[in-house]
């Protein structure tokens, strides 16, 4: 019996340890009504991770530090997949959990895929829509996750990245307007609508990136200093596409995540 009830408790506390999940729209998302799917998740070898795809319920997965290391900074982080499907670990979790352990809370967004087979979604109608609604939900529940509603900002990898400009530069009001953006090895919108109310950005790339991605960093930074956007630029030499966060990653690009939270710090962003 106590053996039994033991397990219970580790069961318990094993359960309680999982990162909350919250649907952006219980009731169902605008443009997904009838679709009632579940999500798919396939393991990739050999790297074991996890692809999500078929996602027609929109939602956030929170990381939040403890109590007494929050910083009441945020973070929306949405990882890429060329729009049809979601790799969750080291676009989304891994940076998220790491987000979380140096002070700052962070959300991974599953968003709904405009190019996965079949779809009926589109980029900014909804994919976007998706984003916009996480950053209003997580300043909504501001209190309850130890964040300041003026301290969230987005990051995107890849086709996140995409959708993380996209929401840096199509607000159309204060509450839909991201306190900074940090994209790494983007996939670029074709019109970024830059002005100088563009939030500050955080660009990462690997100089060996595919040439219609994330190469145009240094020219997006360029146009961002013309428009008056303050912008930090890192291309990572011998690097290529996709490195994320992993144990496996060596060499320079490793720290990528430092920089980003010592750039976060030099920006008064990580003030209690």
């Amino acid at each position: 019996m106590r053996f039994s009830a033991a397990l219970l408790l580790l069961a318990g506390a094993a359960f309680a340890a999982d990162p909350q999940v919250i649907y952006l729209w219980p009731q169902g998302a605008p443009g997904s009504e009838g679709k009632t799917g579940e999500e798919a998740v396939r393991i990739n070898q050999p790297g074991g991770d996890h692809v999500i795809s078929n996602v027609h319920k929109p939602s956030i997965t929170v990381y939040l530090p403890p109590k007494e290391s929050a910083t009441g900074a945020g973070v929306i982080v949405m990882p890429g997949g060329g729009h049809n499907s979601l790799w969750v670990d080291h676009e989304g979790y891994n940076p998220a959990k790491w987000l979380s352990d140096h002070g700052v809370a962070a959300f991974v967004l599953k968003y709904r895929l405009a190019r996965e087979q079949g779809s009926t979604y589109t980029i900014e109608g909804h994919a976007l829509a998706d984003a916009q609604r996480a950053l209003a939900v997580v300043r909504e529940r501001a209190v309850e996750f130890r964040v300041d509603p003026s301290r969230v900002g987005v990051m995107g990898f890849s086709a996140g990245g995409e959708i993380a400009a996209l929401t840096a530069s199509r607000w159309e009001t204060a509450s839909q307007k991201p306190a900074f953006q940090a994209l790494i090895y983007p996939a670029l919108p074709k019109d970024m609508r830059l002005s100088k109310d563009t939030p500050p950005a955080f660009l990462a790339c690997g100089e060996n990136d595919r040439q219609n991605i994330s190469q145009g960093l240094p020219e997006l930074y360029l146009a961002m200093k013309k428009a008056g956007v303050s912008a930090e630029l890192h291309v990572f030499s011998g690097v290529g596409h996709g490195f994320g966060v992993r144990e496996t990653t060596k060499g320079e690009v490793a720290g990528w995540l430092a920089r980003f939270h010592e750039w976060m710090g030099g920006r008064g962003y990580l003030h209690e």
